[in-house]
């Protein structure tokens, strides 16, 4: 697995809608997006870390590769 990258909520959400997620509805600082069945919650923050950004990823089934490649 590639080492992740540093990202702010936002480019996360834009690399996920690349990818075929929607923004289902946000509460906070948390945004809810789906893809069919598969679904995840990304923290908005100026920075994900990186353990969190593994585990939105894991959520939403895309792999390390797939989420890069769409940055």
């Amino acid at each position: 697995m590639p080492k992740l990258p540093h990202v702010s909520g936002a480019e996360a959400v834009k690399a996920l809608e690349r990818l075929g997620f929607e923004v289902v509805r946000q509460k906070g600082s948390h945004i809810v997006m789906r893809r069919g069945a598969a679904g995840c919650v990304v923290p908005n923050h100026r920075e994900i870390k990186t353990g969190t950004l593994a585990g939105v990823l894991r959520q939403a089934g895309v792999s390390a590769e797939e989420f890069i490649s769409q940055l």
